[in-house]
């Protein structure tokens, strides 16, 4: 998946969001939403393999969190598209400034997580092309990295966020490696009685050619 969450804001309040997958984006996408400033702007911000970008524009916020590897003309294409769908829907012409926080969710939230599957599956060309004629002529849509404008307890929680997920897969990878060392031992371990029983049949051959099949001539004479 290259686009994994996206929200509708007016202002710093989260009016609508969504997301694919199972992964929860909703502290990292709000955090960097309490960064952007006030006005009219576009921005991109970086933080390692990921990308939040953001369309300011009418006293409204809308931003997408995606992988590096959907560059940035499929984010914005998504966001051009987002903003049209919000304007077009009776809850986004009337949303006024007394909607509580998510007071679009139930409306709108639907909307942002269809459009996002739309994007990662099958994305409109023209809307893509539309993006990129956009970003062509508007320079000053700038590339930031995140750490420039998170405060030092805010860098901590994303870290220590990450470092859930990595002691998640740490987890995962021991139960793996656990399993794995079990099914070598079991193995191993029929690899050793095999063998065995193939050194008793052979040594069974070898005396039975000087003392009979049943043994029976190498008993002691009478």
């Amino acid at each position: 998946m290259s686009l994994l969450h996206a929200l509708v804001a007016r202002g710093k309040v989260v009016l609508a969001e969504g997301s694919t997958g199972s992964k929860d984006f909703s502290s990292a996408t709000q955090t960097i939403l309490s960064k952007i400033p006030p006005g009219d702007s576009k921005m991109t911000y970086v933080l390692e393999n990921y990308l939040f970008h953001y369309v300011a524009e009418g006293g409204f916020t809308y931003l997408v969190m995606g992988e590096d590897a959907a560059g940035r003309r499929l984010p914005f294409g998504f966001l051009a598209e987002l903003e049209r769908k919000f304007h077009s829907a009776p809850s986004g012409s009337s949303a006024a400034s007394d909607t509580p926080a998510y007071g679009l969710q139930g409306t709108f939230g639907r909307v942002i997580s269809d459009l996002l599957n739309q994007y990662n599956t099958a994305p409109p060309e023209d809307e893509v092309q539309r993006a990129q004629a956009e970003l062509n002529q508007v320079k000053d849509i700038m590339v930031k990295n995140v750490e420039q404008i998170l405060s030092r307890g805010e860098r901590l929680e994303l870290l220590m966020n990450k470092t859930d997920q990595m002691a998640g897969q740490a987890t995962a990878f021991r139960r793996g490696a656990r399993s794995v060392r079990r099914q070598m031992w079991w193995k191993n371990t029929k690899i050793l009685i095999l063998s065995c029983l193939v050194a008793l049949i052979i040594l069974w051959i070898i005396v039975a050619q000087f003392c009979g099949l049943s043994l029976s001539q190498c008993g002691p004479s009478k």
